[in-house]
């Protein structure tokens, strides 16, 4: 029988050594298959991955998306004269009577300021120029605090001996954490008086005739003013400084100027533009064909001066 010529730690491997050799093959061969197969599931085709979304004041160029950001609440079919406003809000809001009427009640007296005033931007020279210019006969505030600018405003409508009714749309309940910085405005059970202190600063400053509350959310007490037929000749938009509330608030309250009436706000050039408040303005303006003017921090859109295309 002929010698076996292969070398020795060949012809002393066993049966189970060559086993165990395929079944590690077959092992790896499995993981690899596996491993291929998950990528090649994770990783879609080229044309299957989404596009980076189109910036914002490109959708303001598709008529067919314009809609998506318009408000399209149902409103009156015509506007109420300007003397039938506050009797409108009057019955609408507080049941025919005067909220300031036997205001404050004796059990809220001494929670309540004589008079405590605060606000941002309230007596800048903007509210000075657009009365003087506008000579409205209504305008509506929309975000009060304690009422401030709406002071300010009447004292401007007295200088210039106009009969002006002054709409003050807020729902008086500050924003959470407020009374950290305004710990001297009292809480009864849960129940911030921000309204029971806006309505002692009318008091005290005789405006009662001129200032009355909608202590409304800002979008819904827009929305009602546009369905009650409520518009107005200048709309002052302090509310929300936000991208959203700032952008719903200009939307809504430009349903309710009136034509060749003026819109502006607060926070154009303040911190609060890092929020939105100039985004907003800018697309809205935008969007609308309006100009857009400064006052100091305030913005201003006169419709007397929307540009025609």
């Amino acid at each position: 029988m002929k010698e076996d010529q292969r070398p020795l730690q060949q012809r002393n491997k066993s049966p189970t050594s060559k086993l165990f050799t395929r079944s590690a093959a077959y092992v790896v061969l499995v993981l690899l298959s596996y491993t291929l197969g998950y990528l090649s599931h994770t990783s879609p085709p080229q044309q299957q991955q989404l596009q980076p979304p189109s910036p914002v004041f490109q959708l303001a160029d598709s008529p067919s998306q314009l809609d998506n950001f318009r408000v399209t609440a149902p409103c009156a079919n015509s506007p109420l004269p300007p003397h039938l406003v506050f009797p409108t809000i009057l019955d609408r809001v507080f049941n025919g009577s005067s909220p300031y009427s036997n205001f404050p009640p004796p059990y809220l007296s001494s929670f309540l300021k004589q008079k405590r005033i605060k606000g941002w931007g309230s007596y800048g020279a903007v509210f000075q120029h657009l009365i003087k210019r506008v000579k409205p006969q209504v305008i509506i505030e929309v975000g009060t605090f304690l009422g401030a600018s709406a002071l300010h405003m009447v004292n401007v409508t007295r200088e210039l001996r106009l009969q002006t009714q002054i709409l003050c749309l807020d729902d008086f309940r500050g924003w959470p954490g407020f009374r950290d910085r305004f710990k001297d405005i009292k809480m009864i059970n849960g129940d911030v008086l921000l309204f029971q202190q806006f309505m002692q600063n009318v008091i005290y400053f005789n405006a009662t005739g001129s200032v009355l509350p909608v202590p409304f959310s800002t979008a819904s007490g827009l929305e009602k003013l546009c369905e009650w037929g409520i518009t107005a000749d200048l709309i002052e938009i302090d509310a929300g400084h936000d991208f959203i509330s700032a952008w719903g608030d200009i939307n809504r309250a430009y349903r309710i100027l009136r034509p060749g009436g003026v819109i502006f706000g607060h926070d154009y050039f303040t911190k609060a533009d890092n929020r939105g408040v100039r985004r907003a303005v800018n697309l809205f303006a935008q969007m609308n064909s309006l100009k857009i003017q400064t006052d100091g921090q305030h913005w201003v859109l006169d419709t007397s001066l929307a540009k025609h295309n």
